[in-house]
């Protein structure tokens, strides 16, 4: 049972094969064991490239199935028209093509199990490449606040730097008229005399603009806090929002870009080993040594074809035959035609004739 089934994915004619040697039932059932699981492995490669894209498992075994299909028609057609008497030239330039389009599956093919069997590598080096995204997503964002960021800072330090500069001058008007007051400085002159005083409304005055200076100062910076910690805020929510663009770079391009930087030898490896799989067989049919099946049906082909032409021949002896019959027929048509008229003339003539001796 299983033999006949694969002596059917060979296509194979299974009436001239039951009549062959058993060698030749087994060399094809070999061939179409090749074609049916060439056909299997293209099933669950493209159906776990498709769920891999998709991630829906009935759309990806569906579009499996029909790939399967076409894989297992397109080998089958293949391996049932190569002739074993074309010769190995002629052999090898039919299987070209399919050659070819093994070479081009096994590209598409192998990469959804490379990406399966490198799983864990491939994790880590899209962990790695999301914390370099999340460091730049970060510096990007904050670009975007850095120069009113900058701006509001550096208006908050000079402020600071003014209130510092005020509070020194008022503690040296402090320590002049103190020292003048004491006599160790200014005048030298102990007590509290017109310098003292002079010093004194000096101090007076600084401290009251110092005050007036720190309470201006102190409002502006409040604010310039109050924005920046807004500015800060709005800088976190930015990236919080787009974070989630970085944590979601695990599609399947980003992961083949992962997969390109691990070692080249065993995707190699796996990509060859495909290759094999889908060119399977073609490269059987080639390998295969000729059978009496082959020689049975090349045999049958040219009775067949010699039976046809011959018939054809007789058909366009039969309608040359027809047509010269037909064309002789035409002339003695033509010509029994021309009699008539002959004849008809010579009538009237004489007609005329008579009709003149009358009168």
């Amino acid at each position: 049972m299983l033999k006949r089934f694969f002596i059917l994915c060979s296509g194979a004619d299974q009436d001239l094969l039951a009549l062959s040697t058993p060698s030749s039932q087994v060399n094809q059932a070999s061939i179409g064991a090749a074609v049916f699981f060439t056909a299997i492995m293209a099933f669950l490669a493209s159906s776990y490239a498709l769920y891999t894209v998709f991630d829906h498992l009935l759309l990806a075994l569906g579009c499996g199935v029909l790939w399967a299909l076409l894989i297992f028609n397109l080998d089958r057609f293949i391996v049932s028209t190569m002739r074993k008497s074309a010769g190995q030239r002629q052999l090898w330039l039919q299987a070209l093509p399919r050659l070819a389009m093994a070479l081009l599956i096994a590209i598409v093919i192998s990469k959804p199990l490379e990406l399966r069997l490198f799983e864990k590598e491939i994790d880590q080096a899209l962990l790695t490449k999301k914390h370099q995204l999340t460091l730049q997503n970060q510096d990007q964002v904050a670009a975007q606040f850095e120069s009113e960021i900058k701006r509001l800072t550096q208006a908050n330090d000079e402020l600071h730097e003014a209130l510092q500069k005020k509070e020194v001058e008022v503690n040296e008007l402090y320590q002049a008229f103190i020292s003048e007051a004491e006599g160790t400085g200014g005048s030298m002159k102990l007590g509290k005399g017109p310098v003292y005083a002079e010093k004194r409304a000096k101090h007076d005055a600084a401290q009251q603009e110092l005050i007036a200076l720190r309470t201006e100062s102190r409002k502006k910076m409040t604010a310039n806090s109050h924005q920046l910690e807004e500015l800060y805020k709005a800088k976190d929510k930015a990236v919080e929002e787009t974070q989630p663009i970085v944590d979601g770079f695990d599609g399947l391009l980003a992961r083949l870009e992962a997969l390109q930087t691990l070692a080249w030898w065993p995707r190699t490896f796996i990509f060859l080993l495909f290759v094999f799989v889908e060119s399977a067989p073609v490269l059987v049919k080639l390998l295969s040594p000729e059978s009496p099946y082959d020689v049975q049906l090349e045999n049958m082909n040219h009775a067949q074809i010699s039976q046809l032409k011959r018939q054809l021949q007789e058909r366009k002896a039969a309608q040359q035959m027809e047509d010269t019959l037909r064309t002789q027929a035409k002339i003695r048509l033509s010509e029994e035609e021309d009699l008539i008229q002959e004849q008809e003339r010579q009538l009237r003539e004489l007609l005329k004739q008579r009709s003149q001796g009358f009168a």
